[in-house]
């Protein structure tokens, strides 16, 4: 399958393949990476690594750590797309302490079941892994401080749509604090697919104006990427940041049950004059 006739079905599906699949490895008590030099739980300190679960270490498929780079404090709520085994939420949630709270969205059902035992097993009571798409985020519009993510905007069928909602549920004054794959800019997306696959992390990154450009078109501000390390010739892993301005309008928030329970007419009634 090449990228130009994938639909945004058929890469969920392809993602979620992959990731369940690898969510049963790391179950089981194996490593899902494939690349750990690159990709994976050495990316974390051993510290971190020996807080955790076994399994959420053996799920991590990142291509950074994003906590270490989101400045998180005491509070706050943070909220971490494509959570997968739950290694980001839990190390946020215990950065956040009793008085925040740490979300995690996946679309995997294998991944969220993993990350809930993970949870319980850490004893982490201020987390909570919610099933979706990063392009429809099951939450209210300026409910969270914080949007983390590790090597998973790349796997998103509509990009702009993920800029779109990270700036919906972001309060103002809020950030990302964002590790993913991008290209260098001289890559062509035939070029980026020929050095790997889609659900790799590869064949559906941005490049590095891209990703600029679609952060900037959702109001975002002091955008900063910051390469890390090479993945493959031309890609790499980098450290995304942004902030919401403090003075943003509220966006509305379509998802939002109607206060008064009711549908009103154009002539303020319950039908239309």
């Amino acid at each position: 399958m090449t990228l130009e006739i994938m639909t945004t079905e058929s890469i969920h599906e392809t993602v979620r393949d992959h990731y369940a699949a690898a969510a049963l490895v790391a179950a089981q008590g194996d490593c899902a990476c494939s690349n750990p030099e690159t990709i994976g739980s050495q990316l974390y300190s051993a510290l971190e690594r020996d807080e955790l679960p076994d399994a959420a270490v053996l799920a991590s498929l990142g291509c950074g750590n994003p906590t270490a780079v989101a400045d998180l404090h005491p509070g706050e709520r943070v909220l971490d797309l494509g959570s997968g085994g739950g290694i980001d939420v839990l190390l946020s949630a215990r950065r956040v302490g009793p008085t925040g709270r740490a979300f995690g969205l996946d679309m995997t059902d294998e991944m969220l079941a993993l990350a809930q035992r993970n949870a319980a097993e850490a004893g982490a009571t201020n987390v909570e892994f919610l099933k979706g798409h990063i392009e429809a985020i099951p939450l209210p519009a300026a409910s969270v401080d914080v949007v983390i993510s590790n090597c998973v905007v790349n796997l998103a069928a509509d990009k702009t749509a993920v800029f779109r909602e990270i700036a919906r549920v972001l309060r103002p004054g809020g950030r990302i604090g964002i590790t993913d794959i991008v290209a260098e800019d001289g890559l062509s997306p035939a070029q980026r697919a020929e050095r790997g696959s889609f659900a790799g992390c590869i064949a559906g990154a941005l490049s590095m104006t891209e990703f600029r450009i679609g952060l900037e078109s959702v109001g975002l501000a002091n955008i900063r990427l910051t390469p890390t390390h090479t993945v493959v010739e031309g890609m790499v892993s980098a450290i995304i940041q942004a902030t919401k301005p403090v003075g943003s309008l509220p966006l509305i928030d379509l998802s939002a049950p109607d206060p008064a329970g009711t549908q009103l007419g154009c002539c303020g009634g319950d039908g239309c004059c």
